[in-house]
């Protein structure tokens, strides 16, 4: 026999159902903002009819329905998506610490500008060409003082700028390694969470949403793949087990993601941040150090003019010149091209203005620790910054008729436009062969350039691999979003929905109600 209190009981559960249904539609609402929130439904299901079938069956005809029920609640959330947003969520971090790092390099390098290394190197230059117009003008020689003292700063601040850069990329990936390790012990300690309440048969729908963000941001410091078994997410670094359900599989360090670069480790931020330190940053250190020391120290071949009077024991061609300044006069029918070590090799050939005794060059340049000269280490010879009279600007001397001494030319301005004519000499840039130069042979000026524009060539593609990563990134996660997001459009209408099927259900169990009143007040009362 059919209950009597039956029509209120499916009004109940409809109103349950109702009521849970627009709880939840309230929630996506609540939420409608929330970072990486996934909408949710209640699956809604007719409840067991009375009747089954069996052999002890009723007799009444057809089986009784009991209304409805709600047998879930889940997330609306496809997990291909979420490979695909990892997948594209780590070149993005890989390429946006580029972009970052020779943004910084280009700001360091400073070029084209008019406050760049080139125009103090210019200056330079200039400076001994107008040296070579009045070369015992000690004002002249001051100012070839300051713009070598100029340039040096110049090349020791852009050194440090780069060293200072290579410390921050590693301090970044310190601060990564803490935030890898992190991450990965919140995921696991959110496996264990969601597979406690989900054995009670739950979704813990608002859990897994959470653990979802985390990954959204871990993909974008390493590469990762991710997995679902019955306990929960495995999280892996290329081979290397991150994550394994309830436990922390593996930490990593500074250290091990160092080792990992390349292998495991194969896209995302910390890559791009060891790439950057290791490849571009150390690149063009080495680039500028490259160019100081061929400057200073590497071989180039000058053609010294005709009634040179080179030093004691110089070797010209295959001459070696010595004894009185006669005979240690280059002739115009003298082989007198010479190779020489650098800037210094050249100025340690001239003579100095010292009230007009005779005296060779010293080193120009000199390293501040006593080592091989680079880009971080490069000073002016202070023997040369305390006194501008040793700088070397003469090529000739001459013996004084008075007392028989050797003296130097004061007027004379050969080595001046010697020097001043580096700027146009071919230098190699790579001796050893080693082909990691941007530029083998060619002068100073062209090695620069070909340095700048090999950052500016690696900039663009950097902004524009950045560019492209940011807009598939953003297709990706728009298409997770039409899928998982919240549209408020959507929820209102089904707030409306579910709320006249509220209603609709409450009216029911009135009519109910009012129907048992009937029986039960109303009836039988013949006799009473």
């Amino acid at each position: 026999m059919r209950s009597t209190f039956g029509g209120i009981e499916i009004s109940k559960r409809a109103l349950f159902t109702q009521q849970e249904a627009l709880n939840t539609t309230g929630h996506n609402v609540a939420n409608a903002n929330t970072r990486g929130y996934t909408r949710q439904v209640v699956n809604m299901v007719a409840a067991k009819p009375m009747e089954a079938i069996g052999l002890q069956r009723s007799t009444v005809p057809g089986q009784m329905g009991q209304g409805v029920e709600f047998s879930s609640i889940t997330r609306i959330r496809e997990k291909h998506l979420d490979s695909q947003f990892y997948n594209e969520n780590k070149s993005s971090g890989e390429w946006t610490v580029r972009q970052d790092t020779l943004d910084k390099i280009q700001g360091i390098i400073n070029e084209p500008s008019d406050t760049g290394v080139r125009q103090v190197i210019q200056n330079f230059w200039n400076a001994w060409q107008e040296l070579s117009k009045a070369p015992d003008n000690l004002t002249g020689r001051a100012v070839v003082k300051e713009s070598a003292l100029a340039m040096a700063d110049a090349f020791n601040f852009a050194s440090k700028q780069l060293s200072n850069l290579s410390q921050d990329l590693t301090d970044n990936i310190n601060v990564k390694t803490t935030y890898i390790n992190s991450t990965t012990d919140q995921i696991a300690k959110l496996n264990n969470e969601i597979y406690r309440i989900e054995g009670l048969g739950n979704n813990a729908n608002d859990l897994r949403d959470q653990r979802d963000v985390l990954l959204d941001d871990l993909s974008k410091t390493i590469n990762i793949t991710v997995k679902e078994d019955d306990s929960g997410y495995t999280v892996s670094m290329g081979a290397q087990v991150l994550v394994d359900g309830f436990n922390v599989a593996s930490t990593v360090t500074a250290g091990s993601l160092q080792g990992s670069y390349g292998g495991d480790l194969s896209s995302g931020e910390v890559y791009g941040m060891i790439q950057s330190r290791d490849v571009l940053v150390t690149s063009y250190q080495n680039e500028i150090d490259t160019m100081v020391k061929t400057m200073v120290e590497g071989d180039v071949t000058v053609t010294l003019p005709a009634g040179s009077v080179v030093p004691e024991g110089t070797v010209v061609g295959t001459k070696t010149y010595s004894g009185s300044v006669a005979d240690r006069t280059l002739k115009e029918s003298d082989n007198r091209n010479i190779t020489v070590k650098g800037f210094n090799g050249l100025h340690k050939l001239g003579y100095v203005l010292n009230n007009g005794t005779f005296a060779t060059g010293e080193d120009f340049f000199k390293s501040s620790d006593g080592g091989a000269i680079t880009a971080a280490n490069i000073i002016v010879n202070p023997t040369i910054e305390h006194n501008v009279s040793n700088i070397a600007a003469a090529l000739r001397t001459y013996v004084d008729p008075v007392d028989n001494v050797e003296k130097v030319v004061r007027g004379n301005n050969d080595m001046s436009l010697l020097i001043a004519g580096l700027r146009q000499q071919s230098f190699n840039f790579d001796p050893t062969g080693t082909g990691t130069v941007v530029l083998k042979d060619g002068t100073l000026d062209e090695f620069f350039r070909a340095v700048v524009g090999q950052l500016g060539v690696q900039g663009q593609e950097a902004d524009r691999q950045a560019a492209n990563q940011k807009v598939l990134v953003e297709q990706v996660d728009a298409r997770r979003q039409s899928v998982s997001g919240v549209s408020m459009d959507e929820e209102m209408a089904n707030m409306i929905k579910f709320q006249h099927a509220y209603n609709a259900a409450a009216r029911a169990m009135t009519v109910y109600d009012e129907a048992l009143d009937k029986v039960i007040n109303s009836m039988g009362v013949v006799g009473r």
